[in-house]
């Protein structure tokens, strides 16, 4: 194991934070695993802990075929904003820039490095393109915060990977996928060992992301350079574990090894594990989520389980103002699953409170709120 470790910019006199990358195995293949880029939703380093113990061995065993880097704390940045006792880690206090919005769009700066070297035949393709990647990040010019500098250092980390996960969770939540259409086919096992019940597919969500950060460029370059051998070289995929408050040994351990499972299944690991049960979930469109909005301030009482299936009209809560004794219950507007409710219990303005998958597309423009 390899420990590297990058010193933000912008440090204060007296503190400085530091982004640690933990490198596991050798070869020309990678993949890439961060966890906690949203500093408060703490599952994703819990599940980093396991993998970490877990690769420390596999690789004393020889069974590491490929590169495996892990980011077990994705932001140092948002980990220590505290603000009386509560966690703040999805918005830069600086800036209040979101943690996983804004990543760089390389495309444009890659594909004029690139032009006229191009061919037919794929595999060399790839080892272009990625080195300028690199080219192209390291010539970019001298990060103007620490939060800029920090989405620089992951996305080199990334950039060159088969393979990234990045590790989240929401309020509360059942396990979901979020991806690009292209990629489902190659990480419908993924979802299936992770018992996935929701994948949500938009080619491109809005916000620039980290997950489309790496795996956008691949589907930009294929359509500008039609004619050469660009494949989807990057599997990229943001992952909702289940609930901040899930943090339980049993679960976690459950998802680092169905990670390594799925890694083993690429021949990234040598061994056996079980083999994949059956597919667990269908993916729909992210277009197709209902966002659903309390029309006014008041308690709320949810009215269905977490993964519960729902139909249109079906009620999903109830928002009461004490002081007006105005109620309202708020309802589907399309069938689909209910796959992750808001954690507080007062309704505000402009906050969403419970998202439901839909099959028909419902939404437009930026997919992705703040």
């Amino acid at each position: 194991m390899e420990h590297i470790e990058h010193l933000l910019p912008w440090g204060s006199p007296g503190i400085e934070r530091r982004l640690s990358v933990f490198r596991f195995g050798s070869g020309p293949r990678k993949a890439y695993i961060q966890a906690s880029l949203h500093a408060d939703e703490l599952l994703g380093m819990r599940v980093a802990v396991d993998l970490k113990k877990r690769l420390r061995e596999l690789e004393k065993e020889g069974r590491l075929n490929a590169t495996i880097e892990l980011v077990p704390v994705a932001n140092p940045i948002g980990l220590s904003q505290m603000f009386q006792a509560t966690h703040q880690g999805r918005f830069d206090f600086s800036s209040g820039k979101n943690f996983n919005r804004d990543f760089p769009s390389l495309a444009e700066k890659v594909a004029t490095k690139v032009t006229g070297r191009l061919h037919a035949t794929a595999n060399d393709n790839v080892r272009i393109i990625r080195a300028a990647m690199h080219e192209v990040l390291a010539e970019l010019p001298q990060a103007a915060s620490a939060l800029e500098g920090l989405q620089r250092l992951l996305l080199t980390h990334a950039c060159d990977a088969d393979v990234v996960l990045d590790l989240h969770c929401d309020f509360e939540s059942v396990l979901l996928l979020y991806s690009l259409p292209q990629l489902w086919d190659a990480l419908t096992p993924l979802a299936t060992r992770l018992g996935a019940s929701v994948a949500l597919l938009a080619e491109a969500a809005g916000g620039d992301s980290f997950d489309e950060a790496c795996s956008m460029l691949w589907l930009q370059l294929a359509k500008q350079f039609s004619a050469a051998a660009i494949p989807m070289a990057c599997m990229a995929t943001t992952i909702e574990l289940g609930g901040m408050a899930d943090t339980g040994q049993v679960e976690a351990e459950a998802h680092a090894e169905a990670i390594l499972a799925y890694l083993s299944e690429l021949e990234m690991i040598s061994g056996e594990w079980p083999a994949a049960p059956l597919p667990c979930c269908e993916a729909t469109p992210f277009a197709g989520a209902q966002y659903a909005y309390a029309p006014h301030t008041g308690v709320v009482s949810f009215l269905k389980p977490l993964g519960a299936r729902v139909n249109k009209g079906d009620p999903l809560f109830d928002v009461f103002d004490p002081i007006s004794d105005r109620h309202t219950q708020v309802c589907a507007t399309t069938n689909g699953i209910l796959y992750a409710r808001e954690r507080l219990r007062f309704a505000q303005p402009g906050l969403w409170l419970a998202k439901v998958t839909g099959s028909e597309p419902i939404r437009h423009g930026r997919l992705l709120t703040d």
